[in-house]
């Protein structure tokens, strides 16, 4: 998950609190931006700001920006040109320009329209924030952008308007607190998901082997359910023991989960093909399964298979 990823909550919180608040939102940026474009920060009247929108590159010049938006109640759409120097200061080879819309919370983005966003972020449901050119009205939206929610892919519309896309935070729920789960529940942090570990076996899910983890000791299909499965969420199931892979592959194949992947040869997924079909699944709920799991990469060890179980699921969530 992004650090940066509690903006909108922090932000309808300052106004709960009494202070007046703007939100900065990156509409376009270089390349090799620091921050991509819908990262946002916010700003309050009293000069408090959390988040970013460019690694420190322009944020000290977006906070005049906001205080004067938030005095006046006009929304700003601002560009700078990032130096060479200024982007290497903070890690990037080179400069260019970036975009900053400015919205004060009440006067352009309607305070109903924020609460409405935070409470669907709560509930992790996918929305959008449509922001109209000119500083036209602001709505929320659920459908129609698909593929930008897909892609976590903020960004104009031909008619101008611009769409901050709010997705749930990715999740992994990994079934096995084996080996290969070591390897994977800090890869697939670093690389965006919430990694989340079912384990029955006392032995296999203990703290001592993933410190600081959050770790159901539940039956695999009760601890699926319970950490819930929806389509920002990615199944992997590590055990290669059918009495604990199955009941939680079973809750899936009937679930909005985007991935799902089992360990195990090519002989072994034939029987677990049979087992499912028998059980009533049908050759289209089966086929939802990457098995054997990862991309082929002649991975040999455990941290090599977590980087081709890892780059499998990034793969399905991005290119379908």
């Amino acid at each position: 998950m992004d650090r940066f990823d509690n903006i909108p909550e922090i932000a309808l919180d300052w106004v709960k609190a009494g202070r007046k608040v703007a939100l900065a939102t990156v509409v376009e940026t270089w390349g090799s931006a620091p921050r991509r474009v819908g990262s946002q920060l916010v700003i309050s009247d009293e000069g408090a700001i959390e988040g970013s929108v460019s690694g420190g590159c322009v944020e000290g010049a977006v906070v005049v920006e906001a205080i004067e938006a938030l005095e006046d109640g006009q929304p700003r759409m601002l560009e700078y040109g990032v130096s060479d120097g200024d982007a290497f200061a903070v890690g990037l080879a080179c400069g260019g320009t970036i975009r900053v819309m400015v919205e004060p919370v009440g006067p352009v983005l309607p305070l109903e329209v924020l609460e409405h966003l935070v409470a669907a972020r709560a509930a992790r449901e996918k929305v959008a924030v449509v922001s109209a050119p000119d500083g036209g009205p602001r709505r929320l939206v659920r459908a129609g952008f698909e593929d930008r929610f897909r892609m976590d892919r903020s960004g104009f519309e031909a008619d101008g308007t611009f769409v901050t896309i709010h997705n749930p935070p990715l999740r992994m729920i990994i079934v096995g607190a084996v080996h290969i789960a070591q390897a994977l529940v800090p890869m697939a942090r670093l690389a965006g998901f919430d990694p989340l570990l079912v384990e029955p076996r006392p032995a296999f899910g203990s703290a001592e082997r993933f410190p600081g983890e959050t770790i159901l000791d539940d039956w695999p299909d009760e601890g699926v359910r319970a950490l819930g499965l929806d389509a920002r969420t990615a199944l992997v199931l590590l055990t290669h023991d059918p009495k604990l892979d199955d009941p939680a592959l079973m809750a899936a194949l009937r679930s909005e989960v985007f991935y799902v992947g089992a360990l195990g040869s090519t002989r072994t997924h034939a029987k677990r093909v049979a087992r499912l079909e028998e059980a009533g699944f049908s050759a289209d709920e089966i086929a939802k399964i990457h098995g054997p799991v990862g991309l082929d990469i002649g991975a040999a060890s455990p941290a090599e298979i977590a980087v081709s179980i890892l780059a499998e699921t990034i793969k399905v969530l991005r290119t379908g």
